[in-house]
């Protein structure tokens, strides 16, 4: 066995289930892709930046001598509301895509049964292996599309917590000492 000929199979198997999937598989697996490559950009950011950021935003805080007055609140919360926007970037992007990936599905449903329908059509019930595939078609995209959208709903919401859990670690670090 050669070194990558599990990749090459992995990649077949992949064009063979976008084949059977009929026209809107390449859409779902476009609008996972740029969900899932979202996904990655907002972990790495929670998990490597943010933390950096938010060191940073704490020490220069800590650092002015006047903490107290209202002017210096305002800063504060001026700051804060900064690091909030920058912590939930990018998540209603992924709400919409999760939310778009299940009515791709159900584009693929219908497309699946209108090739369905075609193939009565033209041969009647009596050609069971065109049937199915037409009904094969419009289930595969159904499920693909809903198993991407709760993977990327899982994932959105986790990350709306981190970002929330991240925020109030933020106010704390930059409480009034």
């Amino acid at each position: 066995m050669k070194p990558l000929d599990w990749l090459y199979d992995i990649q077949g198997r992949m064009l063979d289930l976008v084949h059977a999937g009929g026209p809107v598989m390449p859409a779902i697996f476009a609008a996972s892709l740029l969900m899932w490559m979202l996904i990655a950009y907002r972990y790495w950011y929670l998990l490597r930046a943010h933390p950096r950021e938010s060191q940073d935003l704490c020490s220069a805080w800590h650092a002015r001598t006047d903490r107290r007055s209202a002017r210096a609140l305002s800063i504060r919360d001026a700051l804060i509301d900064r690091a909030w926007l920058r912590l939930r970037r990018g998540l209603i992007a992924l709400r919409a895509l999760a939310a778009a990936l299940p009515m791709l599905g159900l584009l693929g449903t219908v497309t699946g049964m209108i090739h369905t329908f075609d193939v009565l059509s033209m041969f009647g019930a009596g050609n069971a292996r065109a049937l199915a595939s037409g009904v094969s078609e419009a289930l595969l995209t159904t499920l693909t599309g809903l198993v991407a959208a709760l993977s990327g709903l899982y994932c959105c919401d986790d990350l709306e917590r981190r970002a929330e859990r991240a925020r109030s670690e933020l106010m704390q670090g930059m409480d009034i000492a």
